[in-house]
């Protein structure tokens, strides 16, 4: 029989002894598996898949069954991404479609079918339908209740029941939130690069978290909070990987072969949140995952693919398109534009890294003050302040993700918005738009977008953080899309009333309009967006297929760089990683570098002379194994030959030594507190104890690592935090030409890379 709970070689057949003069640890249930809060060990679980890959290969050639059995094995991390692909589309699409309905609900019914939402019930008029105006099927509910749609007494009644619809929403959110999967609040993106860096947090991707972060995540949607559904889906699509890999062994079993499917399973969700495959795929790797082989990339983009397929075929957005917000510009840019781009990236930095500081801030209040042991009265009192300061101006009581694409959008004939009041005559529909000067409205829309992207940016800090489903992608594009649209009509009317300066070479002289102010605000999005996630390759690619704007990458990629250079200049951090720090995750960036000149022995445990705790290979009682237990917290224990000689000879989990020693108690006639616990093959030549030879010895060879990882006392550790990183290491032993000398965990090595940049070493968490 192979042996599958070691790691690195295969255990040799046990020496001769009698049959029941030994009780052996094979078989044990839990054996490879962690204890919540705990970090997995990569080497030691990719070690044993590998031999259980081997030993598949092996029994192929034996019989039929085995050769199926080892097909269905090549293919079944296919299968399972198939499957997270399918049910996120799915899902996606249910939560589109509901959160569609549920927002319009606050505006009005379809009283003819009321699980229409407005667009849907305008289908069949054939009125033209503006972005605030309804059709004659839409009732509003001042007409619902028998009133005009107009007047004082219509505005008040309208802003009352957005106000009660908002509340009732968001206090659903909040409460379900707090009732049944208190982890299914926020964004859950910090918690997910967590989980993929080898953390292991139980029942983050749980059923309870995806039913309720689902509904939750509509509910929040819906009251009009400040937030975006984009982030949580990544979550939600993480969940959904989580839950299927239990139905193949070979991943619900293996903590790191796990990571592969949460890998693939987080670029559904972007594909689905964006309709934008390639960009979630380059997401994962970029921004959330630690360990990403090549095989896990064509998996993450098979995965993508068929998630994106699956909402294209529900069509949620009721149009030909995948993607949110599609434009169609047929003005390419000009070379002078890349100043304003670049100008855009700049503010977008700024932006970004001011909304990260503020919003650490007031969560750093909110976890030491009173204020976070009352999430649900938070929750309420920031939708209503939100509810009551959005319904005034049109642009933040419209929904986001309208506003995004009403500021995305090109003017043309039969744009009746106040910001494409331009002096134009369309009396030859098929002719150029030229460009022309701004009408009042377009002067008075831009002041209300300038309130509503101070009033956004204020609320949002305050939103993001509460205890509902919560993603950041929407704002954050909101907030660059009403800039750079104020900056691209401001370059506009720069250009209609100095068409002849140079830096317009020729360009805007003939009169068309050579400037698309809705360009500027996609550029703007994505400048900020940058700034605060500090994305930059998937960025570009997400903006470019959220749009449909191939020919703007270069402005896209000139204003992503300058974003993220500036956010790094004032802030190594991007939100996510903040959060992360404010959170007290392990998480051991793989992008940072460590400078400094320490050695291995400066950090490991223990320190100033205190005992080390080991375990012996052959000399030990369970009873002693049992004391040491008891007495200690270590996750585990480096096993020496002997008190007098400590040399190593390889090391075991806490969490295996305990099952096996229980089981052996339980299960195993003669075994005792007096049996010897070995780590060899054979007995002792003399025994240590008198009553040592009566009792059964229990035989813990196979729950023993007989490769861990060591260094050297002098090993620099620039050295070990990269072995840390690169290996995924749980801990690494110390030596002095052989002799055991100390320990060095994830935990220990957190906490030095905090105290040589001069952060509190004690903010890490662990269990």
């Amino acid at each position: 029989m192979i042996d599958i709970t070691h790691q690195g070689t295969v255990n040799e057949i046990h020496e001769e002894l009698p049959p029941t003069s030994y009780y052996d640890s094979d078989e044990i249930p839990g054996i490879g598996q962690y204890e919540d809060f705990h970090t997995i060990d990569w080497q030691r679980d990719i070690a044993r898949d590998r031999m259980r890959h081997r030993y598949i290969v092996k029994k192929r050639q034996e019989s039929i069954c085995d050769l199926i059995r080892g097909a269905h094995d090549a293919w079944s991390g296919w299968l399972c991404v198939l499957l997270v692909g399918v049910l996120s589309g799915t899902l996606a699409g249910v939560i589109d479609i509901g959160a569609s309905w549920m927002t319009d609900l606050k505006f009005g019914i379809c009283p003819e079918a009321f699980w229409l939402n407005k667009e849907q019930c305008c289908w069949s008029s054939n009125e033209t339908d503006t972005v605030l105006d309804g059709c004659a099927q839409w009732w509003s509910w001042p007409e619902v209740f028998g009133g005009s749609s107009s007047g004082v007494g219509a505005y008040i009644v309208s802003y009352f029941f957005y106000v009660i619809w908002a509340l009732f929403f968001a206090s659903l959110a909040a409460l379900l939130v707090r009732m049944f999967a208190p982890y299914a609040c926020g964004s859950g993106i910090p918690e997910i690069k967590t989980i993929l860096s080898g953390f292991i947090i139980r029942g983050y991707l749980g059923k309870w978290t995806l039913l309720i972060k689902s509904v939750g995540l509509m509910c929040s949607v819906s009251a009009g909070l400040s937030l975006g559904k984009e982030g949580p889906m990544v979550h939600i699509a993480c969940c959904i990987g989580n839950i299927l890999s239990y139905l193949f062994p070979k991943y619900g079993r293996n903590e790191a072969k796990k990571r592969e499917i949460l890998s693939a399973a987080a670029a559904a969700g972007v594909s689905v949140a964006f309709g934008a495959p390639v960009g979630g795929v380059l997401f994962s790797l970029e921004e959330v995952s630690y360990y990403f082989p090549l095989k896990t990339l064509w998996r993450s983009f098979f995965c993508a693919l068929v998630a994106a397929f699956v909402l294209q075929s529900i069509n949620p957005f009721g149009n030909e398109h995948s993607v949110l917000f599609f434009v169609e510009y047929s003005k390419p840019w000009i070379f002078f534009e890349l100043v304003p781009f670049i100008g855009l990236g700049i503010l977008g930095g700024l932006i970004g890294n001011l909304f990260i500081r503020a919003n650490i801030w007031w969560c750093r209040f909110r976890k030491s003050s009173q204020l976070g042991h009352y999430p649900v009265t938070e929750v309420l009192v920031v939708t209503f302040v939100t509810a009551i300061l959005a319904y005034p101006n049109p642009y933040t009581r419209m929904p986001t993700s309208k506003l995004i694409y009403l500021l995305f959008s090109q003017c043309g004939a039969g744009k009746l918005d106040p910001l494409c009041d331009y002096n134009r005559n369309f009396s030859n529909v098929n002719s150029a738009i030229e460009i022309a000067a701004a009408g009042p409205a377009v002067y008075n829309a831009m002041w209300l977008l300038v309130l509503a992207l101070i009033f956004k940016f204020t609320v949002t800090i305050f939103t993001f953080g509460i205890k509902v489903p919560a993603g950041l992608f929407i704002p954050s594009l909101c907030f660059g899309a009403i800039v750079g649209r104020i900056v691209g009509i401001a370059v506009e009317q720069l250009a209609y009333n100095y068409p002849h300066i140079w830096i317009f070479s020729g360009e805007c002289s003939a009169g068309e309009d050579c400037i698309t102010p809705g360009l500027y605000a996609i550029v703007g999005a994505a400048a900020v967006l940058g700034g605060v996630t500090r994305m930059t390759v998937s960025l570009v690619v997400i903006m470019f297929e959220l749009t449909g704007g191939v020919r703007y990458i270069v402005p896209l990629m000139a204003a992503a760089m300058a974003s993220k250079w500036v956010g790094d200049a004032l802030g190594r951090q991007g939100i996510y990683d903040a959060h992360i720090a404010l959170n007290g995750y392990p998480f051991l960036d793989s992008k940072e570098e460590f400078g400094h000149t320490t050695l291995a022995a400066d950090v490991m445990q223990p320190r100033n002379e205190e005992p080390l705790c080991f375990v012996t290979q052959d000399s030990m009682t369970v009873e002693d194994v049992e004391n040491l237990l008891k007495d200690t917290e270590h996750n585990g224990f480096p096993v020496v030959i002997s008190h007098e000689s400590p040399f190593l000879v390889g090391f075991v989990l806490r969490r295996d030594l305990n099952l096996a020693v229980s089981n052996a108690r339980r299960n195993v006639d003669g075994v005792d507190g007096s049996s010897l616990c070995l780590f060899t093959n054979q007995l002792p030549q003399q025994p240590t104890r008198p009553n040592s030879t009566a009792a059964t010895p229990v035989k813990l060879k196979k729950v023993l690592d007989m490769a861990p990882i060591t260094v050297t006392d002098q090993t620099p550790m620039e050295t070990v935090v990269d072995m840390f990183r690169k290996l995924g290491l749980r801990q690494t032993l110390v030596t002095h030409n052989g002799r055991l000398l100390g320990i060095i965990t994830k935990k220990d090595v957190l906490r030095h890379v905090k105290h040589m940049e001069d952060e509190d070493p004690n903010s890490v968490l662990f269990n």
